[in-house]
Formats: C-alpha cells, structure tokens, sequence
C-alpha cells in the first residue's frame, strides 16, 4: 500500500530552484511531476522574490511550503525565508547524489528520484 500525503494540492506549495544547471532544471521537473501527480503545486518562486504580497499571503496561508534547490546556495530555500516564509519541507539536488554539471541533458530516472524523495518527505510528516 502506498502511502499518501493527507493535504490537498492548494495545501502544499512547491517552490523548485529551476536554475541554470542540470540540478536546478532536475527540481524543476520534479516539482512539475509533484503537481501532474496531484501531490502538491508549482509557485512561482520568482514573485516571492519580487516580493508579491498577493503571491506572499497564498504562500503564508499553505499548510506546506516545500523548497527544491539544486545545490548547496539554497536559492529558492533562502528567498523564501527572505519573504518571511517558513520552509517546512527542503530537499537539495545535489546533496541527494546527483552531480551539478552545466548541461542540461536530465535524466528520467533523476527527476523521478528527486520527485520520490520530496513525496516520501511529505507523508512522513
């Protein structure tokens, strides 16, 4: 039996790093599989950065506030907290095995993994 996150989509907001590595593009993908999956939904990192306060009180108001970075700069996690947002669920690419190089040649198995990882974490807690 597989277990399921109990929060709704609108409930679990993921905020992937989607930078300019195969890491970055690898959380992005992954987070792009959270939401087809139903598990959650992709929002838009850059407006928390630009500090939109609509897009800010959507994020305040979720019951989970999932970061994807691609590597140790934890860009999305940071911006986030920057915005006052708490950051209840975090998972780093790159600290989970996959090799940040520069080309953008993503691998299935990769983004499936990394998707696997951030779904294990939300039915955990």
């Amino acid at each position: 039996m597989v277990e399921k996150c109990l929060c709704e989509a609108g409930e679990v907001l993921i905020f992937p790093c989607s930078g300019g590595s195969n890491c970055g593009q690898i959380a992005n993908q992954a987070a792009v599989q959270l939401t087809e999956e139903g598990i959650g939904k992709i929002y838009c990192l850059a407006g928390i950065g630009a500090h939109d306060s609509v897009m800010i009180e959507t994020a305040k108001a979720a019951k989970r506030v999932v970061a994807i970075d691609g590597c140790s700069t934890a860009c999305a996690k940071r911006t986030l907290e920057h915005a006052g947002l708490l950051v209840t669920d975090y998972l780093d690419v790159n600290e989970e095995g996959v090799e940040k190089v520069h080309d953008f040649k993503l691998s299935l198995e990769d983004i499936s993994s990394i998707a696997g990882k951030v779904r294990e974490r939300l039915v955990r807690q």
